[in-house]
């Protein structure tokens, strides 16, 4: 199966490890999976974000320790949609917060005459405090890349 998901993964958390390995779970040993990692012409907060190769490091050494590397295209996206609407895939991997994104691909897909992807949600992983680790919430220093909370001086 051909899967794709994509965001910015920076930092690389808990929750996008898990929206990883349930891309390549779906992908099956056989199958592929194309990880779109934002551009940083689509990074709007200039200035908080690493380069595009700082931020795909990390994803690629995740994915050697899975031993799922040689399955994977790691390519800048340069907007939402990325090769969504005119590539062959069949199944994309999203958040929540994503989902809206994936059904719009999945609209515009239809209009073009292109099969709808299965579109797959991971629930959010939770932080200690109950609440989803987010990016956001590392870099504000609440908590930690596995959603421990930081203790604040």
């Amino acid at each position: 199966m051909k899967v794709c998901l994509g965001g910015t993964f920076y930092p690389l958390h808990k929750g996008h490890k898990e929206l990883l390995r349930k891309a390549f779970q779906v992908a099956g040993l056989k199958g592929s999976v194309f990880i779109g990692l934002t551009s940083p012409a689509m990074i709007k907060k200039k200035g908080d974000f690493a380069s595009f190769e700082k931020r795909k490091h990390p994803i690629v050494q995740f994915l050697t320790e899975e031993n799922v590397l040689q399955q994977a295209t790691i390519q800048p996206l340069i907007n939402k949609f990325g090769p969504t609407l005119e590539g062959d895939f069949d199944a994309i991997v999203v958040s929540p917060e994503t989902e809206p994104t994936a059904q719009e691909i999945n609209q515009k897909r239809m209009h073009l005459g292109k099969t709808a992807l299965q579109i797959i949600v991971i629930p959010y992983v939770l932080s200690e405090d109950g609440a989803p680790i987010s990016s956001s919430r590392i870099r504000r220093k609440e908590i930690d890349e596995n959603g421990s909370m930081i203790k604040q001086d």
